[in-house]
């Protein structure tokens, strides 16, 4: 996995950060747009990602959210970082804390480097969303647009069995484009495919050995604030 160096400057008490992305890493497919990295994250990092990913959860457990209209979505999900997004009836929005009351856990360092090797942008996420896909659940599509600033990417990694992601417009509706991704596959909305209306589909149970019952996780880190 190439990376790029980041470099940490402060001048009292304001520190900056400047990153210089490895000009060798380039996208094996695009698709309206969307850069897809295959296998940026190895057997190996998919593992150790896991791992943290499961004090994650330990510390804030997956829940399912609801749509404003009271109807339970087919993920559970949780967060790491400042902020995590929620959905109920209240609408959907990014909170300080968690349903049950505890602060989200901090977005592990691993996660963070693939932000920082793919983004583009010198700003670091405040927020990664984490959802689980059984073997049956899907996301309809929808355009990520809670966040403040709608110029910073959306940086997703897929974990586990493979998903059919679905690709539309700016706007609901029309012809959409799809492929599978895989385990330890990296993509990136941004620029003009910041709000392209996307989903996932379905999955290809059995396709991934990496969680031992089988699923999908996505993260999904942003700027949220």
């Amino acid at each position: 996995m190439a990376l790029q160096v980041a470099i940490r400057r402060c001048f009292g008490e304001k520190c900056v950060t400047k990153v210089i992305t490895d000009p060798d890493l380039t996208p094996d497919l695009t698709i309206r747009g969307v850069p897809i990295y295959r296998g940026l994250l190895d057997a190996t990092a998919q593992a150790a990602m896991l791992e943290k990913l499961r004090e994650i959860v330990a510390l804030a457990p997956l829940f399912r959210p609801v749509t404003s209209r009271g109807k339970e979505m087919s993920v559970r999900m949780t967060s790491a970082g400042c902020c995590g997004w929620v959905s109920d009836q209240r609408g959907y929005r990014y909170e300080d804390r968690h349903p049950g009351g505890m602060d989200w856990p901090p977005i592990p360092d691993s996660v963070l480097e693939v932000w920082r090797a793919v983004s583009g942008t010198d700003r670091l996420p405040d927020s990664c969303l984490i959802n689980f896909y059984e073997d049956s659940a899907r996301m309809g599509m929808h355009q990520d647009r809670d966040e403040v600033d709608l110029e910073q990417p959306v940086v997703s990694i897929s974990l586990g069995d493979d998903a059919l992601f679905r690709v539309g417009n700016l706007t609901r509706g029309g012809k959409t484009e799809s492929v599978w991704l895989s385990s330890g596959d990296v993509l990136v909305l941004s620029g003009e495919a910041r709000l392209l209306f996307h989903g996932v589909d379905r999955l290809r149970p059995g396709s991934s050995q990496l969680l031992p019952k089988g699923g999908r996780i996505n993260l999904t880190m942003r700027v949220a604030r």
